[in-house]
């Protein structure tokens, strides 16, 4: 048992069997340790039974609930690799995914029912179809070929414990916002060595060696007096969600997940009053911004949230606002804790808020493991105002799955060390903190000059008629690309281009929009990450008209 999540999970609810470890919705379902471990080793049996065994790859198109978990910890039982499918891909997305990630077993929500069967044919490696129940689909009968999850469950025998190693794998694949999704592999031993890291600490316990158990200091971490309740406010099909839902596992905690199918932040926040959430994990101003809007309205109509159990707001994936950071802490009393990671590496950098301290964006301090580097591995001297790119060491993933030329350029060998460098550029300030300018895939060359687009966005979303932007590039005879912001307006307000514009002091000319595309919905994925491919498509088709 080295440093695996699944007899982590085991030596856990052999220590707190009768705490609560999954809630979902404000009065819904509730499991405590010991009914999780029991249903995810029925998961195990059920997958065993199909013919699955280690190393087959069991693919989730679910959205969140009790379900998602189980079925991870099932898998880890097994020994089997779990696999994440956003559960927003049609038909031609969930074919690749399947077959991309050689997926052999696949659990579905109900109303995500149609889009499987319609693909049944095309992925002749699935063995098992398991459908999972879900509010707007309550009842109905699986589709053919598939077994309802209750029903399996019920009828499967829980597994018997099995030794296992920290060798297997999870694959997370890449939201795809800038390519075809790509399935990182992230052993459990490196998994869990980077996000115990910070569990452990809570408690003043070392993490167990690589030849140790971790199962005795699981035991002692859940035993500990500060279990969190947790809250994914993000998907758990991405890496902030799941993440995070880990390390509170990890502590013995309880993960808690919203019933609505679409974000909403009144919900959110009767959950936290009713589940007393202790800390959430979102991503950035695409989450907190309706959040504010929420507790504003409540306060309005006399009916203020009883926010006073939330303790921590984690961040990660997108810039969070220092404004809206100010205005979170000041409402709640909460800490900020802003997160730089990605599915590619964990511990990049972070910035820690605490109520009443100046809030900062886009400014961290560089993870243990990090460093900023140069194209050919140089460290970025601090106050140089060079660019480097952001790398991690350490624990890191081994590359992406049946994808060896991709893993040759993310993850590389630099003086001596391999590093995970997803593409993040940063300058390192003279203090040793990072200012991060964005991400490489997306940066717009205008007239010979690189712009970072969320640099721009965040001018743009300061002006308080924005709700939120995205900026892209767009194809220009004389500049090559101009800069093009896709701006979502607040609900009730008014503003033109010209009066956009005219806010945009704090950047440099070069890198005001010249194009300006006013939408209803800015379009970001579940998980709050800006859809370029998306945003830019749609700013083509206005500026075309």
């Amino acid at each position: 048992m080295h440093w695996n999540f699944a007899s982590a999970f085991e030596s856990i609810a052999d220590s707190v069997g009768s705490q609560t470890a999954l809630i979902h919705g404000e009065h819904g379902v509730r499991r405590t340790w010991a009914e999780l471990d029991d249903r995810a080793a029925r998961v195990a049996g059920a997958l065993a039974a199909a013919g699955l065994g280690p190393d087959s790859k069991v693919a989730s198109y679910l959205y969140n609930g009790p379900e998602y978990m189980e079925a991870l910890v099932g898998t880890f039982k097994l020994r089997a690799v779990p696999v994440n499918i956003n559960y927003r891909y049609l038909e031609d997305e969930l074919v690749y995914l399947l077959d991309n990630s050689d997926a052999e077993a696949l659990l579905f929500h109900a109303s995500l029912a149609g889009h499987v069967a319609n693909v049944r044919a095309r992925a002749p490696r699935l063995k098992l179809l398991v459908q999972v129940d879900d509010e707007t689909s309550a009842g109905a009968a699986p589709i053919d070929g598939a077994v309802a999850y209750e029903e399996l469950l019920a009828s499967t025998e829980p597994m018997a414990r099995v030794d296992r190693t920290g060798d297997e794998l999870l694959l997370l694949y890449t939201g795809g916002t800038t390519g075809m999704p790509k399935g990182v592999m992230w052993r459990n031993e490196d998994l869990f060595g980077v996000l115990a890291d910070a569990v452990y600490g809570l408690v003043g316990e070392s993490i167990p060696d690589a030849s140790g158990d971790a199962g005795p200091v699981a035991q002692r971490i859940a035993a500990a007096s500060r279990t969190p309740v947790h809250l994914p406010a993000s998907p758990l099909m991405h890496g902030t969600g799941m993440f995070s839902s880990f390390q509170s596992l990890l502590s013995g905690g309880a993960i808690v997940t919203l019933a609505g199918r679409t974000f909403d932040p009144h919900e959110l926040w009767r959950v936290v009053e009713t589940a007393k959430v202790t800390q959430m994990a979102i991503v950035g101003d695409a989450f907190c911004k309706p959040m504010l809007v929420a507790l504003r309205e409540a306060e309005r109509d006399g009916k203020p949230y009883d926010t006073s159990s939330l303790t921590l707001v984690i961040s990660s994936g997108v810039m969070w606002s220092a404004d809206v950071k100010r205005e979170l802490m000041e409402r709640v009393g909460c800490i900020c804790f802003d997160s730089l990671g990605s599915s590619e590496g964990v511990g990049f950098a972070n910035s820690i808020t605490m109520p009443g301290a100046a809030a900062t964006t886009a400014k961290f301090t560089i993870g243990s493991s990090a460093k900023v580097l140069t194209d050919d591995g140089r460290e970025v001297e601090p106050g140089s105002g060079e660019v480097g790119m952001l790398a991690v060491g350490g624990y890191i993933p081994l590359g992406y799955y049946k994808d060896e030329t991709k893993s040759a350029t993310t993850f590389r060998e630099l003086a001596g060390r391999r590093w995970s460098i997803p593409g993040d550029f940063a300058t390192v300030e003279l203090d040793g903190t990072i200012s991060l300018l964005g991400r490489g895939s997306v940066v717009i060359n205008s007239g010979g000059e690189k712009i970072f687009p969320e640099e721009v966005e965040e001018a743009v979303k300061a002006h308080p008629a924005v709700l939120d932007a995205l900026v892209v590039g767009l194809p220009d005879e004389r500049f090559g690309e101009a800069v093009t912001a896709v701006v979502t307006l607040a609900p009730g307000t008014q503003a033109t281009a010209a009066e956009l514009a005219a806010a945009l002091e704090s950047l440099a000319r070069f890198k005001h929009p010249r194009r300006w595309v006013f939408v209803d919905d800015v379009l970001r994925a579940a998980n709050g990450k800006a859809d370029y491919k998306a945003a830019k498509a749609r700013a083509l088709e206005d500026t075309s008209q």
